[in-house]
């Protein structure tokens, strides 16, 4: 299959290199000059209709969206993924053939605060940040392209280049137990996972679900994941009084029952695997 990877960054990278023995990859970015050997490099802006349109004219099979902002602010966010919907939707209804799939990467975010309880697929969204709530519009958009679409709903995101938590560990940032702050997560590895696996099922001539929600299999508070790595690190915490965010619980239960196996079913294999490469 022909598979284009737009915003290909880390995320898309790691997809792609388990894709490329069997399927033709392309990477389209602004400057894609260091795009691994494997992924066929394409210059475009996303959020440029008509170069968008140029490059989806190539009939590909499959289009997976992994869009990164610049900063973590509600101008960035609607610059990345509105602007970027927006450039597909234009380009896509320009086209003569539409791709077989579209899969658009997205956050759980979009579910706001729901008190520590569970949510999956089917719990309604309601964003409470504007990243959530920007997220969600950009969803409402790839959803009603003429093509099959999926999103996947990724919560929080670490690996290599993205040890925050970690370092907030060893600067001894601890959180007290009560009230209890839930963390969501998915190593980077697990993320390029599960955008191949559904490729797989794609390829095997499986329907995919419109969303996946994609973390991992074992949801901690804020407080038992930073004593956990505290007692990894060997560092003393002291527990910090912090505004308490949107609180859940993430099921991955529709993508295990997918046939998805996780490479890192907890924080616990993943971050010890982390400490070990950052030792």
């Amino acid at each position: 299959m022909k598979i284009l990877f737009l915003g290909c960054g880390d995320i898309a990278q790691r997809t792609a290199l388990r894709l490329v023995d069997q399927h033709q990859c392309t990477g389209l970015r602004r400057n894609p000059k260091n795009l691994p050997a494997g992924i066929t490099p394409v210059t475009a802006d996303l959020t440029d209709p008509k170069q968008v349109q140029s490059v989806l004219s190539l009939n590909f099979d499959i289009l997976v969206i992994t869009l990164t902002p610049g900063e973590f602010t509600e101008q960035a966010y609607r610059d990345a993924y509105l602007a970027g919907a927006h450039a597909l939707a234009i380009a896509m209804a320009a086209i003569k053939k539409s791709p077989k799939q579209l899969i658009w990467v997205s956050s759980t975010s979009v579910y706001g605060n729901n008190h520590g309880a569970w949510v999956d697929e089917s719990s309604p969204p309601a964003p409470s940040s504007f990243s959530g709530q920007i997220l969600l519009q950009a969803e409402q958009i790839i959803q009603r392209l003429p093509c099959a679409t999926t999103v996947v709903r990724f919560s929080g995101i670490y690996g290599p280049g993205r040890t925050r938590m970690l370092s907030q560990i060893r600067a001894g940032k601890g959180r007290h137990a009560q009230p209890e702050q839930w963390s969501n997560r998915i190593h980077s590895e697990d993320c390029a996972g599960v955008l191949a696996h559904l490729i797989d099922l794609l390829d095997k001539g499986q329907t995919l679900q419109p969303i996946y929600l994609a973390s991992d299999s074992k949801p901690v508070t804020q407080h038992q994941l930073r004593n956990w790595l505290a007692t990894q690190i060997g560092v003393e915490l002291v527990e910090e009084v912090v505004e308490l965010g949107a609180v859940r619980r993430c099921s991955n239960r529709q993508l295990l029952d997918s046939g998805y196996r996780f490479k890192y079913p907890t924080y616990r294999e993943g971050y010890l695997s982390l400490i070990a490469d950052t030792l």
